[in-house]
Formats: C-alpha cells, structure tokens, sequence
C-alpha cells in the first residue's frame, strides 16, 4: 500500500466514524426525549383520571344531595352494585357472560361483513367512474333510510336470532367502511397509475400494489369507528327484539325504569369497544409499517 492510499484510508475512517462529544450529544438528546415523552404520557393519564374523578364524583354528589334525582339518572354507586349483580347472579336471560358473548359475536360478524363487503365495493366503484355513477343514487338512497326502520324490517323477516343482528351491524359498518375506502382510491396518484399500466400491469396487479396499498391508511383509519357502529347495530337490534343479549338486558331495563342497570351494561360495552380499539389499533401498526410515521408519532420516537 502505498502512502497516498495510506492517507485516503485514513480519512474514509474517520469520516466514518463520528467524534465522541458528537455521539454524546446525541444519546443525551435521545434520552430527553424519552423523558420529555414519558412526562407527557405522565401527564395525559393524570388529566384523563382527574376527569373521571369530576364527573363520577360530581355525579355521585349530585345525586346523592337530591340536586339530581338519582331515579332518573341513577348513581356511580348503584351502577357499581348493578354491575356486581350482574356478574355474581346473572340476568333472567342467563349469565351476563352468556349475552355479552351473543352480542359480541353479533358485533363481530357484522363487522367483518360489513368491512369486506365495504372495501370491495368501495375498491369497485372508487376506481370505475362508470359503476360510481351507475350505483351511485342507490347508495345514498339505502344509506338515508333510518337505520332502525332496516332494523325493524330485518327482525320481521328474519326472526329473533342472530342473523338479522348481524345484518344490521354490517349495513352500518358497510357505509362507513365504503365511503372511506371510495375516497381512499379516488385520492391514488394518477400519475402513478399511468406509470404501471405503461409498463404492463394487468388490472388486478394494479389494485393490489398501487389502489388497495394506497387506500389502506383510509380503510384501516375507518375501522376504527366502524366497530363501534357494529355495537351499536347489534344492540339496537337486540332492543328490537331478541331472546338473549345486552341489548335485551337493557330493553328489560330499561321497561323497569332501572337507569343504574342500562348504565351498567353501557360501562361493560364501552370497555369491549375499546378493547376492540387497542386491537384495531395493533392491527394497523402491522399493515401500515411502511408508512411514514405521522408528526405526533415522530415526536413519539
């Protein structure tokens, strides 16, 4: 080796390698933010158990000095009682775990349903103007009908059972899911489509690596409220008529004039949501890894 390529390997090392004080700025940079993020977590928990604390004491003082009638709006503490009856003794329609698991299931199958039906049809008509426009007016028309009429209709034509539960929890999520899934390829770059078809991409190669990874943020993004439509279609069909069911329990409830026990069983659908939400949640971290991280998760890392 000579000396002239002893010089320049010297200084390809070094530009390599970054000084001391320089990585030293940058772990302490890095731990900072760490911390600055974990005081902001800190903080965001605090707030969120000072409100809890404001509005179920509130309420509980409300009601119990007589400013609030507590027959009408119930109280924390006669919804805590509720909810022990229901888990020790059960409901006249068999153990809550029995109907939670019925409205669960109802929920569940609407929302898978309701999702694939929406992204195919949204997929189909966002990037065929023809079909949009052909399908176009029956959409809104079956979408402005009241969704407890469709509700109403299911029943009498399909019984008590479970099937017209999930039916009206996918009509929906449907339309949730669809419109979002619409918009997500009606906003696809063009530009890049034109590009892929130029160099001999079928239809189908199109759509599944350019429209549906494009359109994935919008789907994923409307999973999170679909599920919570796919709740509420279940127990409203439940309240229609059904023969086990939290919707059931809270029409029963609701009949006796007893707010403590529709509360309960609201506090009990509100953790299966989210526990719905943090799953969702998983679900598109592991779909969307590539992409950027937003500007609240940069901050994040």
């Amino acid at each position: 080796m000579t000396i002239a390529e002893h010089n320049n390997t010297e200084k390809n090392n070094g530009a390599k390698k970054p000084s001391a004080p320089l990585i030293e700025r940058e772990t302490e940079l890095r731990v900072a933010g760490r911390r600055a993020h974990s005081r902001r977590v800190a903080w965001i928990w605090a707030g969120r158990a000072a409100v809890a604390v404001v509005v179920i004491g509130g309420w509980q003082w409300f009601t119990s000095a007589g400013w609030v009638d507590k027959f009408f709006y119930g109280q924390p503490s006669g919804i805590w009682d509720s909810l022990v009856h229901l888990f020790t003794q059960g409901t006249a329609f068999g153990t809550i775990w029995e109907n939670l698991w019925i409205t669960v299931q109802e929920a569940f199958l609407g929302f898978l349903l309701g999702t694939a039906l929406g992204v195919v049809f949204g997929i189909l008509l966002g990037s065929n103007r023809y079909l949009a426009s052909v399908f176009g007016p029956y959409i809104k028309v079956v979408n402005s009908i009241p969704r407890i009429v469709l509700g109403s209709i299911f029943i009498v034509a399909f019984g008590l059972g479970v099937f017209p539960k999930v039916l009206l929890a996918a009509v929906l999520v449907f339309f949730v899911v669809f419109f979002n899934a619409f918009q997500g390829v009606r906003e696809v770059d063009q530009n890049l489509i034109a590009n892929v078809r130029v160099l001999g991409a079928s239809p189908v190669q199109v759509a599944r690596h350019v429209t549906i990874p494009s359109a994935m943020t919008w789907i994923i993004a409307s999973l999170h409220t679909a599920f919570g439509f796919a709740i509420i279609g279940a127990l409203v069909a439940e309240v229609l008529g059904a023969q086990h069911g939290v919707g059931l329990i809270i029409s029963q409830a609701q009949g006796s004039f007893d707010p403590n026990t529709v509360f309960a069983c609201m506090v009990i659908v509100a953790v299966v949501t989210l526990v719905a939400e943090y799953l969702i949640t998983l679900l598109e971290k592991s779909l969307l890894k590539w992409r950027p991280p937003s500007r609240s998760e940069a901050q994040a890392i």
